[in-house]
């Protein structure tokens, strides 16, 4: 993704309220409030034991305890009703202050031991990692509906902007939405898949994601979506 199109996504950005800038640089979050999310995906081979999993999320779990500079996670099952998540079933975010922070996970001894714990019940792994402005108070309960886009190769970057700015504003026309943020990755893991976009809504409750889906809103979002769009994968969970 070249500079000119990051510096249009964070001129976009800026004109609406619940969406966030893309940094580039390790400081680009200094003094912004924002943090670095790690959005990480994984579906197990049909041989792993439930046993197994578990003892891979129970590994994930703990090295927040391990490594210093992961500052949140969250993690859950996938519930999504719209069949999109390509069979990935479980989901782990990350949060880190700053690229540094991040740049040092990766390749600390604990992650490194971690691989180890999940490599041989891997089948497949999804990694997006993008800028996000935090809510100012978490909900007890998070429902957390995660989404990922591709666009196509010769969509415009004007109508790939209509894109950001449509689902940037959804939150102020649909109340079931209690939090949202969005942006544009920036792993240097090349798990991605082709995703370039990232959108995270919050809801605290299924009540409220089934209201979202048929809303008339968000069927109008889809209308600026679709001409554009290449693949969507969602996938949603109960954030522990």
């Amino acid at each position: 993704m070249n500079r000119l199109y990051r510096r249009l996504v964070c001129l976009s950005a800026s004109l609406v309220a619940a969406s966030m800038c893309v940094g580039t640089d390790a400081g680009a979050a200094d003094g912004d409030g924002k943090v670095l999310r790690h959005a990480v995906f994984f579906a197990f081979k049909d041989s792993s034991t439930k046993e197994d999993v578990d003892g891979v999320v129970k590994a994930f779990e703990a090295l927040p305890t391990k490594i210093d500079s992961i500052k949140g996670f969250q993690w859950g099952t996938n519930n999504s009703p719209e069949d999109h998540d390509d069979g990935f079933t479980h989901a782990f975010v990350l949060t880190f202050a700053d690229e540094a922070g991040r740049a040092e996970y990766l390749p600390h001894p604990e992650h490194a031991a971690f691989g180890g714990v999940l490599r041989p019940h891997m089948k497949e792994v999804f990694v997006v990692d993008y800028w996000a402005t935090p809510s100012a108070a978490p909900l007890e309960k998070e429902l957390k509906h995660a989404v990922f886009f591709k666009f196509k190769d010769d969509a415009p970057v004007a109508e790939i902007h209509a894109v950001e700015t449509a689902f940037a504003q959804l939150p102020s026309k649909i109340d079931s939405i209690k939090a949202f943020e969005w942006g544009v990755n920036n792993s240097p893991e090349k798990h991605d898949d082709g995703f370039t976009h990232a959108f995270m809504v919050t809801f605290d409750s299924e009540e409220g994601r089934a209201a979202y889906l048929p809303h008339a809103d968000h069927e109008a979002f889809v209308e600026v979506l679709l001409p554009v769009l290449d693949k969507v994968r969602v996938i949603d969970f109960w954030a522990e």
